[in-house]
């Protein structure tokens, strides 16, 4: 009896953290498709700008909160500038791509970005990745080729633009590991501020006078995004990440579903087959970093209690 009382205390949070994500993932998803129609129109300067200054509108009491002088004056500024850098490459190119690409082709180069992180960590982190993981990270490259299928050759630079975009969305990552301690609101803030200079400086350049109703799409955009950042962040506070952040990949489907529905784009079957492969390599990389993550922790609290039992349920660390 006392083993099911924790369990039915932890389920409608696990639930309600599962609810979270999945409405964060389709505000994603909503907010991609709307890029994706103002690309027709607008150039990626105009939709930077304009959605980085609705974004900071919405992020400044945030920072507020956590102190303007702390925000302004981070600790390793320098990594602070390059992370936000690539922050606004990563949406650059995301963007750039989508004027050219179909909405589930974009999202599908750019759901390999946690593959790149795996790998990435081994070269800049020099974290342990055992034989295991590096095999789900090559059958992600795989997926990713998969998924390249005739645009390698009829378009590949909008196909590469989407893969550089995806680096630039792990390398993003990869920084944002570093810098976790800086605090939410700094790192929004400072990549927010990026795309905002970035935007001024490119939106003079092909600028098209956006109607009043465009105005306030284009604001939404950026929004639309901070909702669904904090949707996730929301998720990942009040449920296990092991149970919430695979259903990330559920943009895929919505991608697709967008595209065919609002854009009347059909996926190729070889996308379809290389975003089941990425996925799946995705998914199986989260999970077994989870499941290190917490066989590490079992063994670091065995042997500070001296409790040999718990030791014999820890698989080997680096497989």
């Amino acid at each position: 009896m006392t083993s099911s009382s924790p369990l039915s205390k932890t389920s409608p949070s696990t639930l309600l953290g599962v609810g979270f994500m999945m409405l964060g993932v389709f505000l994603f998803s909503v907010n991609d498709a709307m890029g994706k129609w103002l690309v027709g129109t607008y150039t990626v300067g105009q939709i930077l700008l304009l959605r980085s200054i609705a974004a900071l509108i919405v992020v400044a009491p945030f920072v507020h909160r956590e102190g303007w002088g702390r925000v302004l004056r981070p600790a390793r500024p320098g990594l602070q500038i390059l992370r936000a850098a690539g922050s606004t490459l990563e949406v650059g190119f995301f963007y750039w791509a989508l004027s050219y690409l179909p909405l589930a082709n974009v999202m599908t180069f750019y759901l390999a970005g946690p593959i790149y992180v795996t790998a990435l960590s081994a070269l800049i982190l020099k974290e342990r990745v055992g034989w295991v993981r590096w095999t789900a990270v090559l059958c992600g490259f795989a997926g990713v080729l998969v998924a390249l299928g005739p645009d390698l050759a009829s378009a590949g630079w909008p196909a590469m633009i989407a893969v550089a975009g995806s680096f630039c969305y792990a390398l993003l990552m990869i920084s944002t590991r570093i810098l976790a301690k800086s605090g939410e609101a700094t790192l929004i803030a400072w990549q927010t501020t990026a795309a905002l200079i970035a935007g001024a400086v490119l939106a003079p350049i092909g600028w098209v006078p956006p109607s009043g109703f465009d105005l306030g799409f284009l604001g939404l955009l950026g929004i639309v995004s901070m909702v669904a950042h904090a949707c996730v962040n929301r998720s990942l506070l009040i449920a296990p990440a092991s149970v919430v952040v695979p259903y990330q990949y559920t943009l895929i489907v919505w991608a697709i579903l967008f595209g065919v529905v609002l854009f009347g784009e059909t996926p190729r079957i070889s996308l379809l087959l290389g975003a089941a492969v990425i996925t799946a390599s995705g998914v199986f990389i989260f999970l077994r970093e989870q499941r290190l993550s917490l066989a590490t922790t079992a063994s670091g609290a065995a042997a500070t209690s001296g409790a040999p039992d718990a030791v014999q349920i820890v698989d080997r660390p680096n497989p």
